[in-house]
């Protein structure tokens, strides 16, 4: 059976964060109530449809998914069980599975949380639809930072939703941090870093902010108004730090904005980047599978009609397939197979990208062995121009 991981978007938040151009929004609890059942329905159209699939990972996301009642979360979770199945399957990735690695005996389940909307009735309904994983959007500990991001929790807040997950028994879970933030110094940085590894989450993601059109923090920069964002230079101080901190701690980078202790890498996370199929359910949600890229609608009207959701159907090429299999599999760790792109495409890598590799090694921003290929300390640093160079 040919495997797919699904992902199901919740695009409801109490208060859309001041970076955020995800699609998400305040909603009624009358609309949150038809959103659930629509997606309900969805789910249950999409297990006849891919029958013939073995799931290896769910991911709900948002939003905010942790905003929904324990009723609506049980729902979705019903819907998902009765329409595909959820244990037992074995799981296949290569650059996961390490020495003394931890090896989940069932699929992964995933749910972003925010710690104001966090209850032990709802981490309750977690366990109860089968949520193995927790991933808690934090961002900062310090307080200023949380107000600049908009983010409607505190510290406090965060550390007691995380006691409530360890007492309801969830034994993996992620924390989000964001760099370079407004206010944010490399001392602030080190500080929330050095409380998140003490609680021992077992996965840490650590994104660079990234100033969206369309986002109120964007508004600002074209009003011309100062955000008092870190300089370039304290910027890398910090994704150096984090990697150097987390790395003494015990955590491995796995990808450029990823940390997790042996064995705890995200398998949704790994699907992505070694471009195994998925199926997006929800609002707005994308798709790959087959080669074919396409999104659900954005027109919650449309949605909740449940008629022909599908948009922007695109079958890609096999140049744009061999592109996606670079500049995704470079931000792993591990780089990419040589063997792999062969497997995959019936082409030799150095036919195809061989000048490519040339330049970027000499430039001191790839490394490349006689199977793999990837990034140094280096490219990283500038990781958007080295994925460029392998469009074809």
């Amino acid at each position: 059976m040919k495997e797919l991981e699904l992902y199901i978007h919740i695009p409801f938040c109490l208060k859309k964060c001041r970076y955020c151009d995800f699609l998400s929004f305040p909603a009624s609890e009358e609309m949150k109530e038809s959103y659930v059942n629509a997606l309900a329905a969805e789910i249950k159209q999409a297990g006849r449809e891919y029958s013939d699939r073995k799931i290896i990972s769910v991911y709900i996301g948002g939003g905010t998914p942790s905003l929904l009642s324990a009723s609506q979360i049980l729902k979705i979770g019903d819907a998902l069980n009765d329409a595909f199945e959820l244990k037992g399957v074995k799981l296949s990735f290569k650059n996961r599975v390490k020495k003394n690695s931890r090896i989940l005996p069932e699929i992964e389940f995933s749910i972003e949380c925010n710690p104001k909307t966090v209850t032990s009735e709802k981490l309750k309904a977690f366990k109860k639809i089968g949520v193995n994983r927790l991933s808690v959007g934090l961002q900062s500990s310090e307080e200023k930072e949380l107000r600049a991001l908009g983010r409607i929790h505190s510290f406090e807040d965060f550390l007691e939703s995380y006691e409530l997950a360890r007492k309801a028994g969830f034994e993996n879970i992620n924390v989000d941090l964001m760099e370079a933030v407004p206010g944010q110094s490399i001392q602030s940085f080190r500080k929330t870093l050095v409380k998140v590894i003490a609680l021992k989450p077992e996965h840490i993601s650590a994104y660079s902010l990234i100033i969206e059109e369309g986002t109120p923090l964007y508004e600002k920069t074209e009003r011309g108004e100062d955000l008092n964002l870190p300089g370039e230079d304290e910027e890398r101080e910090i994704y150096y730090a984090a990697g150097q901190i987390l790395k003494a701690s015990g955590y491995d980078r796995y990808e450029i904005s990823n940390y997790a202790l042996p064995g705890y890498e995200c398998i949704h996370n790994l699907g992505y980047w070694q471009r195994k199929d998925y199926l997006g359910l929800g609002l707005g949600a994308s798709s790959l599978s087959d080669n074919i890229r396409w999104k659900n609608t954005s027109d919650m009207n449309k949605y909740l009609k449940g008629a022909e959701l599908k948009e922007e159907v695109h079958e890609l090429s096999r140049n744009e397939q061999m592109e996606e299999f670079m500049f995704l599999g470079l931000r792993q760790s591990g780089g990419v197979s040589k063997s792999e792109f062969f497997e995959s495409f019936g082409a030799d890598y150095g036919m195809v990208y061989g000048d490519v590799s040339r330049k970027l090694i000499e430039q001191g921003l790839l490394e490349e062995d006689e199977e793999r290929v990837y990034l140094t300390e280096r490219g990283v640093d500038v990781s958007n121009a080295v994925m460029a160079e392998f469009l074809l």
